[in-house]
């Protein structure tokens, strides 16, 4: 008779975005539903039809930024634990170029594993706005099936000029310099700062956080920026999180959901429907707060999730303006609603039709 599969949990998680430095202030934060959009210093928007994102202000390079949330991440580890420990990262292709020494992506990849102390880059993952989340589903798949042991999977996105000048010039942005997913009157998305680790161990290793219970991996092939208006990819990908987790759609207790105030809210808005059936689980986004952070989003919505639920508060989502019929979900709206069960969805979509789900149980 075989073993069954072991369990994967989260173990230590850090983040860093709009909001401010360290994963409670990210609760707090959202919580609070006030939004961490301004005026972008960091570079110059002159020109720019929009001027708005969530930046911090004190950020680093991401290079610091990332090393930063992984060491914190990995408080309680030795250095010989950490020296044994891969790392999956999450990042745009050439972070930081022009630094001779991290010229290329793997270069910059094995620089930040050097300093961070771990064992070096398992793998890089440069899949637009589910990097975060593939990595999580590829670790935990590792861990189930013993592949692997300890992994720390991180991601990172700061806002800079160039993702800044494609948006904009897309006019992808939102014009009024606010973030409304799934609301009437919604006119883009708005980037934000996005920097987050966690550690993932086989359950019986360290204190556990939460379980990443299940995920979902599927693609649109519907075209190469606009979701499938009818969600049959990201459907899938909840479906599969679901059954790897072998619970029924009414055991979700909170979606935070990829909504970013786009176009492509509608098209999520059918994929749970069709996903979840009958069942009215209760949604939000958390990039209403602190913007879209492209290749970091989806783990920072992940801690986001793992935080939210384990500390039975789930955030409404902020900027709402009105019902949209299209998007007629059990949304979160005007203040925090308590969580009535321990399971959440994180959902994440990106460029190029790839969608992915992690469901996640508090411990």
């Amino acid at each position: 008779m075989s073993e069954p599969p072991l369990r994967a949990g989260i173990t230590g998680l850090a983040a860093v975005s709009a909001l401010g430095r360290g994963a409670q202030t990210q609760l707090a934060g959202a919580l609070a539903g006030a939004a961490a959009f301004g005026p972008v210093r960091r570079f110059d928007v002159g020109g720019r039809r929009t001027t708005i994102a969530a930046t911090l202000p004190d950020a680093s390079t991401l290079a610091d930024e990332l090393t930063g949330v992984i060491d914190e991440a990995c408080t309680g580890l030795t250095r010989a634990q950490r020296a044994e420990t891969p790392l999956l990262l999450g990042i745009h292709g050439h972070p930081e170029a022009g630094r001779s020494e991290t010229a290329t992506t793997a270069g910059f990849a094995r620089d930040l594993a050097a300093r961070a102390g771990l064992a070096g880059v398992a793998r890089i993952y440069t899949c637009a706005c589910v990097s975060g989340s593939t990595a999580v589903a590829d670790a935990a798949a590792a861990i189930r099936a013993g592949r692997s042991g300890r992994v720390v999977v991180a991601a990172g996105y700061l806002v800079e000029p160039d993702q800044f000048a494609l948006f904009d010039a897309g006019r992808a942005l939102a014009k009024d310099g606010v973030a409304r997913p799934f609301s009437t009157g919604r006119s883009g998305l708005l980037l934000g700062d996005a920097v987050s680790a966690v550690v993932l161990e086989p359950f019986a290793t360290r204190e556990v956080l939460a379980e990443v219970a299940g995920w979902g991996r599927a693609g649109d092939a519907h075209h190469v920026v606009k979701p499938d208006p009818e969600g049959r990819g990201l459907a899938r990908a909840i479906g599969d999180a679901l059954v790897r987790g072998g619970i029924e759609p009414g055991a979700v207790g909170y979606v935070n959901a990829n909504a970013s105030g786009a176009d492509g809210d509608a098209a999520e808005a059918v994929a749970l429907r069709k996903a979840l059936g009958t069942a009215r689980v209760p949604v939000s986004s958390t990039k209403s707060v602190h913007g879209h952070g492209l290749e970091g989003s989806g783990l920072l919505e992940l801690v986001m999730t793992v935080l939210a639920v384990a500390a039975g508060k789930l955030p409404a989502t902020a900027g709402h303006l009105g019902a949209d019929p299209a998007c007629d979900l059990d949304l979160i709206l005007d203040a925090p609603r308590k969580a009535t069960g321990p399971y959440a969805l994180s959902v994440n979509a990106a460029f190029g039709g790839a969608d992915t789900a992690v469901l996640v149980k508090a411990s």
